[in-house]
Order: C-alpha cells, then sequence, then structure tokens
C-alpha cells in the first residue's frame, strides 16, 4: 500500500527531503525539556526567531548544538555523580535531544547560557523577490 502525503502532490516537485525531515521531526514528540519560540520582525524586514530552552541543571559542557544539513539539533548530556545523595531530585539529570527544523537561508546566529535558560538566536534575513523570464524554445 502505498503512502500519500502532502508533499506527493504533482505541482510540489522536489519537496522529497522535507517530507523525510518532518517525519524526523515528528517522531521526536517527547516534552522535555520545555521550550518556547518567539519571532520579531525587524524595520528591514529580516525575521528573528529565539529559541529558549529550559535546562536547568545542565552546564556548558553538558550542551551540544549543531546545524546539520537545515536540521537545528540540541543535546543535553549530564554525567551521574555518583558521590552525591540527594534526598529529593526534582531537577531532571537525564539527556535530551530537541530538533528544529530550519527552512533555507536561516541562519543560527549565536547561543547564550543564562540562568538555566539556554537560548539559541536564529535569523532569517529578507529575501528578494525574484521573477524572472523563461525564454521559449522552438523544437
Amino acid at each position: 500500500m502505498s503512502r500519500v502525503s502532502l508533499f506527493s502532490a504533482p505541482f510540489l516537485l522536489g519537496f522529497e527531503a522535507y517530507e523525510e525531515r518532518i517525519d524526523r521531526l515528528s517522531r521526536a514528540t517527547d516534552g522535555y525539556p520545555p521550550y518556547n519560540i518567539e519571532r520579531t520582525v525587524e524595520d528591514d524586514g529580516t525575521e528573528r526567531f529565539l529559541i529558549s530552552i529550559a535546562v536547568a541543571g545542565f552546564g556548558l559542557a553538558d550542551l551540544d548544538i549543531v546545524q546539520e544539513d537545515n536540521q537545528l539539533i540540541v543535546r543535553g548530556r549530564q554525567k551521574d555523580e555518583s558521590e552525591r545523595e540527594f534526598l529529593h531530585r526534582g531537577i531532571a539529570a537525564r539527556q535530551f535531544q530537541r530538533s528544529f527544523l530550519l527552512a533555507d537561508g536561516v541562519e543560527v546566529k549565536d547561543a547564550l547560557l543564562q540562568h538555566g535558560m539556554l537560548v539559541i538566536s536564529v535569523v532569517r534575513p529578507k529575501a528578494d523577490k525574484i521573477a524572472r523570464r523563461i525564454d521559449i524554445r522552438s523544437a
């Protein structure tokens, strides 16, 4: 049985890679750690996105951010400290991986870890609209 998807429409050509990325992202449905995404538009039309991820208990050495193809991957790994004895442990010490799909032209500018929040700044410069006439050849 063949699978029907939005991207199999005949007028969407060359979007197979996007469908694969969306499928991969949809499988990662774990809600940990929680995050926010804010969008602002500057006067020149540039879009700025701030991805804020709650990473309480994680240090710089525990976090890794990688932009791979059009995907932003944030990983957190904490080492279990067996010499510490917790009476109550409410701050999770588990590893995580959070993925975000980036559109073409989107640039990851920087990341800041402050007060238990990892804030990643992503920018999409205003794209110039391009129109061109295609010449028709005669056979």
